[in-house]
């Protein structure tokens, strides 16, 4: 049912309720006569209720503007000269056009000017962020922006109508060939309904309709201007049933101070001071003193009493005061002057399909115009060239004169591209006779020229309109859109599955009887979304390994048994393997991670015999470990023929670990006894780098398994370093770079430029005080870290710009050996006094200790219930069954 036929049925159940019919009470002698409003009433108000929604709440979906907003537009159009106009003088302008008061269209300009798109302002416009408003419309001026010129006009292909009392003309729609309801947003309430768009970002938007326009596929999200970080991961495509969670930007300051950057859209600093300072009365947080520094950029400054946890009161900030907002889109556009409730994709569709109409339209008409003026220059050149006015000299009367002209033009009618009017050869009588002795004929047929290059790229747009439409979209994007970068970080406040979708955009397949994967093998075995900048892990069955980035056709080896794509960052997905060494030797099991690693390099993952084999493999992105059962071949000397095996009871190792032996004879089969857990000890905790929180629900990033006493490692990029007791509740910063388990026996290698001494300089330290946030670089203003490692032995590789054509070679550092372990406040060795341009980190050496533990560890497995043991010529122990 229509919203006009639900607006109607209301109106007829409440009418028939208070009906009262005709009656004569003949006891009481009185009689009351009874006059029927029903009908009156319910055709007024319908009629209220459509001239609302028509024509003063809802924007239109074709050019995006509610009715006050396109008088407005187009008022200053006609005032447009270039310069500021007064507020007041136009506002005045556009009352010729909107039937209603001043007040009403100088806030409807204001919040055009404030979207700080189509116009350009002087004065003060007021402050979206503190809430002021603007100055009376007398002391400010505004004048049409560059991009409105560009995308609003064109007067020759919009469609009029007359104003309200009738003497003037105003448009139906603005012929407006951008997105611009959605780059503004639009929020109104009529009767019956509302609309509220959020606004989204220049860029995504033109980016978006290009893929249309390419047949991909696209999402947008809202971009506010007052920045914040949002959750989009349920805005329903700005349809009816979403809802956007906004938060503000809040970081410690010090350990008593916390300092609010953004604010949540649809908030003002003064009214999210007004709900922290009500949030403190009621006892839900404990502030100190609150402060508002807000000028040009928001800035909140919240002290807190001693001893307050700013972590726990950031929390309570998000839960009891308007730092987090949640805003419910509701997608509702006049479409045919009926109201049309749609999502932001469809908007951004039919935006993009009006835009490529309207380019056609301005593309035919100036193609016409082109034809019209090559055909007069034409006739012109003719007119002239043959001397054809000589005819007229001696006709008397005007008909005469035109049929001169007439019969002269008939044999050269051939080389035209349309009949001669009447018109045509009027025109021709009006060519001066100046003009006719200085006609030039070269001067002529280049311009005739010149129009026949035109016509043909006017013509070759049109056929190719889709590709002109790319390019104008392009254009618009190059010409306005720096500056418009994205200001709203968009981030899962509770999950991380959202973001990654959207960032995957291609297929993988693989075939791996052959060895081949890639996008463009679309016939063979789909293997998972993948975005193009992702790297794949691919293991054969002869026991390689190799990472490559995504591309639409390569090829690995053959018998691939497994492929994923890889992430260098994910330390908690576990391989559990079961290899066989070499043809006939001795089996064995291990698991590992895969972290560090050199594209398109094959790594052994046995010890690299010839005939070596995978006989079991499983991929575990929890760190699970199954339980399998190993059945041997059938041998006189062999009492047990079958076992079980838990990779709970093995340690994850490097992927180069040669890992303990299973038996030494030949395995028949390997089957899934039980299916693996997480192999919780001590608490494992991940950092979900989505939401910059910590957790232990198996989300992002595996830290490791924490005791009471272990403690994180974070590294900062402004050169600070400290250790923290791993609560869920902590915060950390934007510019963090290492987040880790601390080690105290670990190094930490840094390399970093000194601002005083203009040069690089490397050091190597340990953490000196666990309690205290430390600066390991100088203080000095112009010093920054370039890059840190916490490897044991990190290897750094410098590489050198090119100085008067002489190219310097690239130095290895091996840091272990060019620098020692020295205090924190150590300013380090100098790297070199030449200028650097670019610091890699290369794949770090092993670990003696660590080596010597694994090769201790590896000497012994006891599993299941064996009695007997031997050990080998080569010093493994082995089971005997």
């Amino acid at each position: 049912m229509s919203q006009e036929e639900n607006l109607e049925q209301e109106l007829n159940n409440t009418n028939n309720e208070h009906q009262v019919e005709d009656f004569s009470d003949a006891q009481e002698e009185v009689t009351e006569t009874i006059t029927k409003v029903t009908g009156m009433y319910k055709d007024w108000f319908l009629d209220y209720a459509s001239y609302v929604i028509l024509e003063r709440a809802v924007p239109a979906i074709e050019d995006g503007f509610k009715p006050v907003q396109r008088r407005i537009m187009h008022s200053m159009k006609e005032l447009d000269d270039g310069r500021y106009n007064k507020v007041a003088n136009i506002v005045g302008h556009t009352m010729q056009y909107h039937p209603h008061g001043d007040a009403s269209i100088g806030d409807a300009l204001v919040q055009l000017g404030q979207k700080d798109l189509l116009i350009d302002m002087q004065g003060n416009w007021g402050n979206i962020l503190t809430g002021d408003g603007a100055a009376a419309s007398r002391y400010i001026e505004a004048r049409l922006s560059k991009f409105a010129l560009d995308v609003l006009y064109s007067p020759k292909i919009t469609n009029w109508q007359a104003s309200y009392d009738g003497r003037r003309n105003e448009p139906i729609n603005l012929p407006v060939k951008f997105p611009l309801l959605l780059a503004q947003g639009g929020e109104g309430i009529a009767v019956g309904l509302s609309t509220k768009i959020l606004p989204h970002n220049f860029n995504e938007l033109i980016d978006a309709s290009i893929k249309i326009l390419k047949g991909k596929p696209f999402t947008i999200y809202p971009d506010f201007p007052t920045e914040g970080i949002a959750d989009v991961s349920n805005y329903n495509d700005g349809a009816r049933g979403g809802r956007v969670r906004v938060r503000a930007k809040i970081a410690p300051l010090d350990k008593n101070t916390l300092v609010i950057t953004q604010i949540p859209f649809s908030t003002t600093t003064t009214s999210l001071i007004d709900s922290i300072l009500k949030a403190n009365e009621k006892g839900k947080i404990k502030i100190k003193k609150i402060e508002d520094n807000t000028a040009a950029q928001v800035e909140i400054l919240i002290h807190l009493p001693p001893g307050t946890s700013p972590d726990k009161t950031i929390d309570a900030l998000y839960a009891f005061t308007a730092c987090e907002t949640s805003i419910a889109p509701l997608g509702c556009v006049i479409q045919n002057n009926r109201p049309l409730f749609t999502g932001v994709s469809e908007m951004l569709k039919n935006s993009t399909e009006q835009t490529v109409e309207l380019l056609r339209k301005e593309l035919e008409i100036e193609l016409n115009e082109l034809e019209e003026k090559w055909h007069f220059l034409s006739l012109e050149r003719i007119f002239i060239e043959n001397r054809i006015y000589r005819a007229i000299e001696e006709e008397e009367t005007w008909e005469g004169v035109l049929s001169a002209i007439d019969e002269g033009l008939k044999p050269f009618v051939k080389n035209l591209k349309r009949a001669i009017t009447q018109e045509d050869i009027a025109r021709l009588t009006e060519i001066r006779i100046k003009r006719i002795s200085r006609f030039d004929i070269d001067k002529a047929n280049q311009n005739i020229e010149a129009l026949e290059g035109e016509i043909e790229t006017v013509k070759f747009n049109l056929e190719h309109l889709v590709d002109f439409a790319i390019k104008y979209f392009t254009t618009l994007k190059e010409k306005y859109g720096k500056g418009r970068e994205r200001l709203t970080e968009l981030r899962n406040f509770d999950t991380i599955e959202a973001t990654k979708v959207v960032l995957r955009n291609t297929k993988l397949y693989v075939n791996r009887e052959e060895g081949f994967f890639g996008t463009g093998l679309r016939k063979d075995e789909y293997v998972c979304d993948c975005s193009d900048i992702d790297d794949v892990i691919v293991f054969l069955r002869d026991g390689s390994m190799m990472v490559s980035r995504v591309d639409e056709k390569k090829f690995v080896g053959k018998d691939i048994i497994h492929i994923a794509v890889w992430d260098k960052s994910d330390k908690r997905t576990i391989y559990n393997i079961i290899y066989r060494d070499g043809k006939s030797g001795s089996s064995f099991i291990k698991r590992f991670n895969v972290t560090g690693v050199t594209r398109d390099k094959m790594y052994p993952l046995t010890q690299d015999k010839p005939g070596s084999q995978i006989l079991y493999f499983s991929a575990n992105p929890n760190g699970e470990a199954e339980v399998v059962t190993i059945i041997l071949r059938q041998l006189t000397s062999v009492k047990k023929l079958k076992f079980d095996l838990d990779f709970a009871e093995l340690l994850i190792k490097g992927r180069a670990a040669k890992g303990n032996v299973v038996t030494k004879y030949a395995i028949k089969k390997i089957e899934l006894k039980e299916k693996g857990i997480s192999t919780l000890r001590p608490r494992k905790i991940w950092f979900d780098e989505t939401v910059k929180r910590l957790n232990v629900d198996g989300r992002g990033e595996l830290l490791g398994e924490f005791k009471p006493e272990d403690r994180l490692l974070i590294v900062s990029q402004s050169g600070k370093v400290k250790t923290i007791i791993p609560e869920l509740t902590t915060h950390f910063e934007e510019d963090m770079i290492v987040l880790e388990k601390w080690k105290a026996n670990k190094p930490i290698s840094a390399l970093y430029f000194d601002g005083e001494k203009m040069r690089y300089y490397l050091k190597r330290f340990l953490i000196e005080n666990e309690n205290r946030e430390e600066l390991f670089i100088t203080e000095h203003a112009n010093s920054r870290l370039e890059i840190v490692s916490t490897d044991f032995r990190p290897v750094f590789e410098i590489v050198y710009p090119k100085v008067k054509g002489i190219q310097k070679e690239n130095q290895t550092i091996d840091v272990e050996q060019f620098i020692t372990i020295k205090g924190i406040k150590a300013l380090g060795n100098q790297i070199s006094v030449d200028k650097i341009k670019q610091v890699n980190i290369l794949e770090s050496l092993a670990y003696t200790e660590e080596e010597e533990e694994e090769e201790e560890e590896e000497e012994t497995i006891i599993i299941g219930e064996a009695p007997n043991t031997e050990i080998d010529d080569d010093g493994q122990q082995t089971l005997l069954f």
